[in-house]
């Protein structure tokens, strides 16, 4: 049985990048780093940004995870969905690798006979419960999201909801680009209680630039020194499955 975490990057977002790093070249580097990227793409009804489907696309692409391009209401449960997909997807690789180191490199779940592909994917399901899960959630505060804003807030509650039926430990921290005074802002820092948004959402303010690659730079960051306190914090050895597919 496999024992650690798994790392993910939420980036929620409606628009174009038009501020420093590229974006996509953001998210393979968390990708080498063992940090799922998933995006959501919250779009207006009949207006699709053909360019911005694209960067959403490549952007999940690059960082190993999964791409969602919703209409607003159907957010809350896109969130849920998108951030289950990426730990199945996320699980699968590992085990894929596994089964390559004992079977040979060219197989994978694909290739078992249906009964064991069946008691591979029950192993599967049952980490997806167990592991312990680290969501790090990236909102686009651009102008274009101010109305789209309460619905974000309700979905990330639900998704807290939804998370936290799990029997394994799940971490949230959530950053908003772009923020008051720079081009990211850490709005919640790494906590087991994502209702904290409660009090914090209705103050936001939106307006101003796109800086998506900025804001996965900060999200790294973020990560890396959280593993950096841990580290300080206990000498116990972890396994981790910061791995993507």
């Amino acid at each position: 049985m496999y024992t650690g975490k798994i790392r993910q990057i939420l980036l929620i977002t409606d628009g174009c990048s038009n501020q420093g790093e590229n974006p996509i070249a953001m998210a393979a580097l968390a990708k080498e780093q063992g940090i799922t990227v998933n995006v959501i793409g919250v779009m207006e009804r009949d207006v699709i940004d053909e360019k911005g489907v694209t960067e959403i696309e490549e952007i999940a692409l690059s960082g190993g995870g999964v791409s969602q391009i919703v209409y607003a209401q159907q957010l809350s449960q896109t969130v849920q969905m998108v951030t289950r997909k990426g730990m199945t997807q996320t699980i699968q690789g590992v085990v894929n690798r596994e089964l390559q180191q004992i079977l040979g490199r060219s197989k994978t779940i694909e290739d078992l006979p249906p009964e064991k592909r069946g008691e591979v994917m029950e192993v599967v399901d049952e980490l997806g419960e167990t592991v312990e899960l680290e969501v790090l959630i990236l909102v686009d505060t651009s102008a274009s999201m101010k109305h789209k804003l309460p619905t974000v807030k309700e979905a990330l509650l639900d998704l807290s909801l939804s998370l936290n039926a799990r029997s394994g430990n799940n971490y949230y921290s959530v950053f908003i680009f772009p923020g008051k005074k720079n081009d990211v802002e850490n709005l919640l820092d790494w906590t087991p209680n994502l209702q904290k948004l409660t009090t914090v959402f209705s103050q936001l303010s939106t307006g101003g630039i796109t800086p998506t690659g900025p804001a996965l730079r900060t999200a790294l960051s973020s990560f890396n020194q959280q593993k950096s306190v841990r580290s300080l914090l206990s000498n116990d050895d972890e396994s981790y499955l910061e791995e993507s597919m």
